[in-house]
């Protein structure tokens, strides 16, 4: 139940999975990114000079939560790298025993490596000096002692099964596996059938790699890694001089006999963590627009502006004929004006939020540090929220500001404060730790009641004091008729067809946040969901604007409410994909952890909601007081 708790972290990030990268792949502030190439030894005037070659894999100390000890990486006798100096280490890193040192397992960018020997190591159980050196192993085995490695400032992680086929993410590893007298393997161990003699060590001498990574622009200017895994295994190895990772486990009695030898190898595999299915997305969008802007659009504005008279205009069909009814007010303008307001403090928060994890100020070794920035945010931005739905409301025709202030800061806010507290509820009716303590909830009241809402009603009172937006065209006092619409212009297969271009964006940036949250993932790729961000904001923008365009050339005027729709509806496919996730990828079982699950995607689907259709709202309002600002209209 615990994993229940992370989830609040993306509600308030609203983990919007929109969003952008340039692969910033580090997390430590003031790290310049490192990019990687495919670069020869020969081939030292490249044209990329920070571009690496070599990927240097360095270990930590090695921990256990069964001793409060840790011990150096070279304490094990494991293979080291003596030719290299240890990087050095800030006070803070003394003071908490952290001990980072080169390895030997170092590889080539997107070079491929099968069962790559290290090194090999010989014991003599004659000599004291080796025979100490393997029970000073074999006590790290029967403690659980962790290995930690890091790739480019990132945690190594190791992802096994668990229970319910489940799996488990952990930035550690174990040195080896103990199986009991009674046949019992100790925890996570249990990674092998083969660990089935009783009372014997088994020692993890072979790890495969799997690097991800992604290209910054094109293959020239190298790429920049975004996450790194391994998997360990055990191999006695039936060729110790030239290793092939065949055998049986790699076991240790209780007692040692004769000469011990253990070869280490390692396996390292790259894969291309792409986004060029974003790309070409916003690319044709791109076009689109671009070939509506520049031909059709900028044709028709050049025919409306040479009529002679405006008899002549009136003749015309299409979207000018609708000028005097483009901005009429929408119905239920104060629902709309309140989402618009939630939704540009959510915009507002997420885009700053992202902007500071992926300059590494957030990092997710900085336990709590995104979550509480993305609260402070949240309860800061109240002012922008009040204004924008005040603004809006004024211009929609509204007078009751009382309820439209109202509704702008207790509406969304407590929808999701509700259905947070009733899975809090259950959270505490189950025991679990993930449960939120009652006095937290106090205090976050505290900060949405005293904070949030004055600040909401400070800036609905500069909106409402503002005079509304003005409008380049009048409005005419009767309403035109919208003629018979064929399918493809009815307001609901539009907005149906407008949320599957945005969602084709980040459907596998999703994966990968509802690993995070639901299996227990660490989630460091911060840079790529900044630029997954800008794409989604850039794709919802477009797709609002082309279907926008079409239902105004087929003289339907009423665009408010659609335009919002059109991207907010990219918040049902989200839903659709987590109940797909649900079933496909994850083992939950039990009526409290199935609630919780569904009630937490219904918060963030509403969050995604009210984002991406603030978007698309706003890019619509943009592109319709542009075109009918540069038209002649009597």
């Amino acid at each position: 139940m615990v994993v229940f708790h992370r989830v609040r972290v993306v509600i308030l990030l609203l983990f919007v999975c929109g969003s952008l990268r340039d692969a910033l792949s580090f997390y430590l502030p003031g790290l310049a990114p490192v990019s990687f190439c495919e670069k020869e030894e020969s081939d030292k005037n490249s044209d990329v000079p920070d571009c690496k070659s070599t990927i240097e894999l360095f270990v930590n100390r090695l921990d256990s939560v069964e001793s409060v000890l840790p011990y150096e990486y070279t304490a094990f006798d494991f293979c080291a790298d003596q030719s290299e100096k240890r990087p050095s280490e800030n006070l803070g890193q003394v003071l908490f025993g952290e001990r980072i040192e080169p390895s030997p397992y170092k590889f080539s960018f997107k070079k491929n490596l099968d069962c790559q020997s290290v090194c090999l190591k010989s014991y003599n159980t004659e000599k004291t000096e080796d025979k100490a050196k393997l029970e000073f192993l074999k006590k790290g085995m029967l403690l659980n002692y962790q290995h930690h490695w890091i790739v480019d400032n990132m945690p190594v992680t190791w992802c096994y099964d668990v229970e319910d086929n489940q799996k488990f993410c952990n930035p550690g590893f174990p040195i080896g596996c103990y199986v009991t007298d009674t046949g019992r393997a100790k925890d996570a161990c249990v990674v092998n059938a083969d660990f089935n003699d009783k009372d014997t060590f088994y020692i993890f001498n072979h790890v495969d790699i799997t690097i991800f990574y992604h290209m910054v622009e094109n293959e020239a200017a190298g790429a920049r890694l975004v996450a790194a895994k391994l998997e360990p295994k055990s191999y006695k190895h039936t060729n110790l001089e030239k290793p092939d990772c065949t055998g049986p486990p790699m076991s240790l009695g209780n007692k040692f006999n004769g000469d011990i030898k253990i070869p280490y190898t390692y396996s390292v595999k790259f894969v291309w963590f792409s986004i060029m299915n974003s790309l070409v997305i916003v690319l044709f969008l791109s076009g689109m627009v671009a070939m509506i802007m520049l031909r059709t659009l900028h044709k028709d504005i050049a025919r409306y502006n040479q009529m002679d008279s405006v008899e002549d205009a009136q003749e015309e069909f299409g979207w000018k004929l609708v000028h005097g009814d483009v901005f009429r007010p929408p119905r239920k303008g104060m629902l709309l004006s309140v989402f618009l307001g939630s939704g540009t403090q959510i915009f507002i928060m997420t885009f700053v939020t992202l902007f500071f994890a992926c300059l590494g100020f957030l990092s997710p070794a900085n336990r709590g540090a995104l979550m509480t920035c993305a609260v402070v945010l949240w309860v800061l931005l109240g002012t922008p929220a009040g204004y924008v739905a005040a603004r809006y409301y004024k211009s929609f025709g509204g007078e009751k500001w009382k309820t439209n202030v109202l509704l702008t800061a207790f509406l969304c806010p407590g929808v999701v404060f509700a259905d947070f507290f009733v899975m809090n509820l259950i959270l505490w009716g189950e025991g679990s730790s993930a449960a939120m303590p009652f006095g937290t909830l106090v205090a976050i009241l505290a900060l949405w009641f005293c904070i949030s809402v004055p600040l909401t009603f400070i800036g609905a009172y500069f909106g409402f004091k503002k005079s509304g937006i003005e409008h380049p065209v009048r409005t005419n006092q009767i309403p035109r008729q919208i003629p018979e619409q064929s399918f493809y212009t009815k307001p609901l297969p539009g907005i149906v067809m407008g949320g599957i271009l945005p969602f084709g964006c980040i459907f596998i940036q999703l994966f990968f946040i509802l690993n995070s949250i639901w299996s227990h993932q660490m989630y460091y790729m911060f840079g790529f969901l900044f630029l997954v961000f800008i794409i989604l904001l850039i794709t919802c923008s477009e797709a609002t604007i082309l279907l926008c365009y079409f239902h105004l050339c087929a003289e339907d005027y009423h665009w408010q409410w659609r335009s919002f729709l059109t991207s907010g509806f990219t918040a049902v496919y989200f839903l659709v994909y987590a109940i797909h996730y649900f079933f496909s990828k994850l083992q939950i079982s039990g009526l409290a952890s199935t609630i919780l699950y569904f009630g937490y995607t219904m918060i963030m689907a509403l969050i995604f909601f009210l984002f991406t259709g603030t978007i698309g709202f706003f890019a619509c309002f943009w592109f319709v007081t542009k075109i009918y600002s540069v038209v002649k209209v009597d």
